[in-house]
């Protein structure tokens, strides 16, 4: 089975930052995406930003220019560096891996609460 830990979220002011960490564990084989996702109160989830095994990364507009999605291989860990946050981007960010053949994997999220 494969685990997805997910670290680093908390409460920031507007402005701020956060790096947000995502550690896959088990037997993970060969990772074809892996990145964040975010859920809003009372809104669906949405794709913040993701990491393909073409070494390409994916944005949400919202967050072009503030977030950067970055992947240790060996590691297998995934990062969210967020910057100059603010409160519309409050929300549970949740870490999401699939790989090659395709399995698709969830953690449980992390807490990010932005103040204005």
């Amino acid at each position: 089975q494969v685990q997805l830990v997910e670290s680093g979220g908390g409460l920031v002011q507007a402005g701020g930052s956060l790096t947000l960490s995502c550690a896959a564990s088990g037997r993970v084989g060969s990772i074809a995406v892996m990145g964040w996702y975010r859920q809003a109160p009372g809104k669906s989830r949405e794709p913040v930003g993701v990491w393909r095994s073409d070494g390409s990364t994916n944005y949400a507009d919202s967050v072009k220019g503030r977030f950067t999605v970055s992947r240790d291989k060996a590691k297998n860990t995934v990062y969210l560096q967020m910057n100059s946050l603010k409160p519309e981007d409050t929300g549970v960010y949740y870490c999401r891996l699939i790989t090659t053949p395709v399995f698709n994997y969830w953690g449980k999220g992390t807490q990010v609460t932005v103040s204005s």
